[in-house]
């Protein structure tokens, strides 16, 4: 049974962790690609090569979905399609050089939007916001 005090910090972390993470995608460069592309690009790059269904299950969107958003990614050059090595019926996708490099460039620069409020704040709240951050790894992970 939760307390009222768990309810209210549930609220209260919601809130901050939606509007930290909201605040961190207007921080990304001006591009013509959706969230959904981003994310698909930034799962195949830590999964490594997967199946578009193997895709959309990490992602968890529909198959068609997912056919979309990689047509989109290939033909912008971000993705490529390789023979799956024993499924003759299947492909492969993996994120091509050029979308690594704007996976890169994502990630520096919203780290380095973080990284200068970061060394805004007194040693007290950033030795909290290391032990936060593992709190919030092990909550995301379950």
């Amino acid at each position: 049974m939760r307390t009222s005090a768990e309810t209210a910090l549930a609220s209260s972390l919601r809130l901050a962790v939606m509007r930290l993470a909201r605040r961190m995608r207007s921080e990304r460069a001006e591009s013509s690609l959706t969230l959904s592309q981003i994310a698909a690009l930034a799962t195949l790059e830590r999964h490594g090569p997967l199946t578009p269904g193997e895709l959309a299950a990490h992602e968890r969107v529909q198959p068609p979905s997912m056919s979309r958003i990689c047509a989109a990614l290939e033909a912008d050059g971000l993705l490529t399609r390789s023979d799956h090595p024993t499924d003759g019926r299947q492909v492969l996708l993996a994120v091509s050089p050029e979308g690594a490099a704007l996976l890169r460039e994502d990630r520096r620069r919203r780290e380095a939007w973080l990284a200068q409020r970061l060394g805004e704040l007194p040693a007290e709240e950033l030795a909290v916001l290391h032990q936060a951050a593992k709190i919030l790894d092990r909550l995301a992970a379950t």
